[in-house]
């Protein structure tokens, strides 16, 4: 069974916003605004996507 993927999107710029929170984007693979990663949908990467959802968006593939 091919594992669950989703597609998150940097929405909003990392200027401003706190340390740690900018090095979660970056860990998430994104780096300009618009700029989208597919990412296997796991525990780990849900709990960045929270940390950080005021910057990002997230849509199923």
């Amino acid at each position: 069974m091919a594992q669950k993927q989703i597609k998150v999107t940097l929405v909003r710029s990392v200027i401003g916003t706190k340390a740690d929170h900018r090095a979660t984007v970056k860990g998430l693979g994104l780096g300009k605004v618009n700029s989208s990663r597919v990412l296997i949908d796991t525990p780990e990467v849900r709990g960045m996507i929270r940390k950080v959802d005021y910057l990002v968006s997230v849509s199923e593939v």
